[in-house]
């Protein structure tokens, strides 16, 4: 177990803060891995440490047991356990638990416990293999927002799911007050940036689920990200959405380019297998991902190696990465 403490200056020189605003969701929230022992069982102990670091590195929130926590493998009272963990590892931060799943009533019984187990708030991936109309969308949205009464946030990953969410079902589901977010990860910005500029009059977040997409989101209205590349480089990716939410986009721009190759190498096979490896590198738990998934190939893993000893040597702003192959698959 490790519980490194976080040390590298990554703030402007001159400190600046950004803004707060009256946005439900702002800034940037780690996807968190889910660590596993050697006998497959939850690393509880690493799991708080990483939950842990994050809040020292000054992030705005986390989220335990999405797809890059491997929610699908594990079951409902494993998934229960994490959110306790977190939630009782963290002081100031909120935990947005993923509770979705393709059958309402699971999700909603999911929701439910998630929300006695002490969640500030929940993640809900679209249903996924059933491919519903828009109005079994939205009658599984309110079905959940009308009965547990936590901010929500719709999740859209159509590379996951196989069925993009219908910006008019977004729209509408923004007007429910328990539904006060969306995740993009679609990778359609003309998608994304038509739910923006549609419920720019409601109390609701578009942040970014795709990593390479982060800063262009912003750019259009986004408020932030629910990320996987926070795990690795969680001052980095805060230090790049806080310059760019503060409107200094030279600066975000510096570092959107440095996180690019690491976000590249992050995606070269399925998530969270890359990410899992690259958490073990850096000391936070074993690199061990659950069946069907395998452990990330022998050469990508020097690769990783490689690159994230160049982020380690390097002072924000200054990275750059050279020889790295271009990631060639993987989806969040």
């Amino acid at each position: 177990m490790t519980d490194t403490t976080t040390t590298t200056p990554y703030a402007t020189q001159d400190e600046t803060d950004r803004e707060t605003t009256d946005e439900p969701f702002e800034g940037v929230y780690p996807a968190m891995t889910t660590p596993f022992t050697v006998d497959n069982e939850v690393d509880h102990e690493q799991l708080a440490a990483n939950a842990r670091y994050f809040e020292r590195a000054g992030v705005d929130g986390v989220v335990p047991v999405g797809s890059t926590g491997e929610s699908a493998t594990m079951t409902h009272d494993e998934h229960i356990d994490v959110i306790e963990t977190v939630r009782d590892a963290v002081e100031d931060v909120p935990v947005i638990a993923g509770t979705g799943s393709n059958n309402t009533a699971e999700a909603l019984s999911l929701s439910r416990r998630a929300a006695d187990a002490g969640a500030d708030g929940l993640l809900l991936i679209s249903p996924y293999y059933n491919k519903p109309e828009p109005a079994g969308f939205l009658e599984h949205y309110r079905t959940i927002a009308d009965e547990v009464d936590l901010p929500q946030i719709v999740y859209n990953v159509p590379s996951r799911t196989g069925q993009s969410i219908p910006v008019d079902v977004t729209v509408e589901l923004a007007e429910h007050p328990n539904i006060q977010g969306y995740k993009a990860a679609s990778g359609d910005l003309n998608l994304i940036s038509e739910v923006i500029e549609r419920t720019r009059n409601e109390a609701f977040s578009v942040l970014s689920g795709d990593d390479g997409l982060t800063l262009p989101v912003l750019s259009i209205g986004g408020t932030g990200t629910i990320s996987v590349v926070a795990n690795v480089e969680p001052e980095r990716s805060c230090a790049m959405v806080g310059a760019a939410l503060s409107g200094d986009y030279d600066r975000a721009r510096t570092l959107h380019h440095e996180l690019a190759p690491l976000v590249r190498e992050l995606f070269a096979e399925t998530n969270p297998i890359p990410v899992k490896e690259a958490m073990h590198v850096r000391g936070h738990g074993g690199p061990r991902v659950r069946s069907p998934l395998s452990r990330l190939s022998e050469d990508r893993r020097e690769v990783l190696r490689e690159l994230l000893a160049a982020y380690e040597e390097g002072e924000p702003g200054t990275v750059e990465p050279e020889g790295v192959e271009p990631a060639t698959g993987g989806a969040e």
